[in-house]
């Protein structure tokens, strides 16, 4: 299993075909989840202080579609998109993700929420069609993106105490 990571998440690669991210939250996992899943919360988190979020669509339901999109620093814009596939509150969250400038390459993502003493695990099982998918998302520079936007997520999370 190889080891990618430089920040506070995990980052491995289970299999050819997965990406897996594990990261710790000083928060309870409903703040966690609440901060994930509610648009003006995902707002603040989301841009890894790197752009405005210009747009965060959550329609929280299995067959419910997401849509983060943001106006990054450099002037250009970055879209995600995906649909959920199966909800649990509080607990998991299984979905699409497809990056809108590479729309082939649609990944599932399974969210995971675990909880002990009042900190809440977070960790992102990203399943990409194929080998050559998932090295294209860690070759994207994804990584420092993310770490940052996880440093936020928990910010934002710690919050809502």
């Amino acid at each position: 299993m190889a080891m990618t990571s430089s920040g506070t998440a995990t980052v491995t690669l289970p299999t050819d075909e997965q990406i897996l991210i594990t990261r710790e939250f000083d928060a309870p996992k409903h703040l966690v989840y609440r901060a994930w899943t509610t648009p003006g919360l995902v707002r603040r988190w989301w841009n890894a202080n790197r752009g405005e979020v210009t747009i965060a669509e959550v329609d929280l339901r299995v067959g419910g579609v997401w849509r983060y999109v943001m106006l990054a620093d450099g002037g250009f814009e970055v879209a995600f998109h995906g649909e959920y596939r199966e909800i649990v509150p509080n607990e998991r969250i299984v979905s699409t993700e497809v990056y809108e400038g590479m729309p082939d390459g649609e990944a599932v993502n399974t969210v995971t929420f675990t909880e002990v003493d009042g900190r809440t695990t977070l960790t992102i099982l990203v399943q990409h069609a194929s080998k050559e998918d998932r090295d294209a998302h860690i070759d994207s520079g994804m990584e420092a993106g993310m770490q940052d936007a996880m440093d936020l997520l928990e910010q934002v999370a710690v919050s809502l105490r």
